[in-house]
């Protein structure tokens, strides 16, 4: 009895910690998309990532200074899908609404299945390509009577840039520490936009305390602290569950993008975003579908 109900505290105390992420990472939407009208995008993205990696770095320093050579180098592959996701994620936040960004985002979920099918010849299903084709409707949909603008264009290489980070993590972890793995990812990412951003003669303090407050949230709760909360998530809450959480994410980015920059959606976008959702619970929900791996920490 006493295991039991051990049992079920912890399932609870996953799928609360892990919905607490959920809404974190929905925030991050409106909050970054505020923060980059401030800080040049690859500025943004350096100081939010450089933290992250050394705090994971020291938390993970042992299995870190054990890791190969070739372990090193499957870090750096998961770091530059990475990297491609947030950057064009981040630029496409410049371009289109906050809520369509976190909507089409969620749409990895849905490619993970299909890339793997078509790329690695990884069984998907039937209901993986329904889900595919019902989210491609819900995405047209959402687009609205302006059309497929830039923005979601760039959001789009982000959700496949997602996927394809998955499928390479899901190899990468089988031989190798996931601790260490995410540090050299989360450095990749960093020091590449830094890169970039001196490249392009943008590195700048931030110079307001409402970017201050968004590099803090995505480096230390939304990256850092999300990947501790979504391993342990993963090692005790049920499947099903899980995936309603994960649906979950993008709903939260329409919401606090509507309640901290007054988006709204028109019917239309409703029953595009609701497709979206739905093809994405689908996609976890069915067990022989669901992708045995670490999803991306956002």
């Amino acid at each position: 009895m006493t295991e039991t109900r051990g049992t079920a505290e912890r399932f609870h105390i996953a799928e609360l910690a892990l919905l607490g992420i959920a809404m974190v990472w929905g925030l991050t939407f409106p909050m970054v998309q505020d923060a980059i009208g401030r800080l040049p995008t690859f500025t943004f993205l350096a100081f939010r990532f450089i933290p992250a990696s050394l705090l994971v770095a020291f938390i993970f320093r042992k299995k870190l200074a054990a890791l190969p050579a070739s372990g090193w180098l499957a870090g750096v592959g998961m770091g530059i899908f990475l990297t491609t996701g947030y950057a064009f994620q981040t630029l496409g936040l410049d371009r289109t609404s906050s809520s369509n960004t976190g909507f089409i985002t969620g749409l990895f979920v849905v490619l993970t299945p299909i890339f793997g099918a078509v790329l690695l010849r990884q069984r998907a299903g039937a209901a993986a390509w329904m889900a595919a084709l019902v989210s491609a409707f819900g995405l047209y949909l959402l687009s609205g009577s302006e059309g497929f603008n830039s923005g979601d264009a760039l959001v789009l290489v982000t959700a496949c840039s997602f996927a394809l980070h998955i499928l390479v993590t899901d190899r990468a972890v089988k031989d190798y520490d996931m601790g260490a793995l995410l540090a050299v990812q989360l450095g990749v990412c960093g020091f590449a936009c830094l890169v970039i951003a001196g490249g392009q003669g943008d590195i700048e303090m931030p110079d307001s305390s409402q970017v201050w407050l968004a590099l803090a949230v995505t480096a230390f709760i939304a990256s850092a602290l999300g990947f501790f909360v979504q391993t342990y998530a993963q090692q005790h809450a049920p499947p099903a569950r899980t995936a309603l959480i994960l649906a979950a994410e993008p709903a939260f980015a329409g919401f606090f993008s509507w309640l901290l920059k007054d988006e709204t959606l028109s019917p239309s976008g409703w029953v595009g975003a609701g497709l979206i959702l739905a093809a994405i619970v689908a996609v976890e929900w069915v067990p022989y579908l669901r992708p045995k791996r670490p999803l991306p920490e956002y």
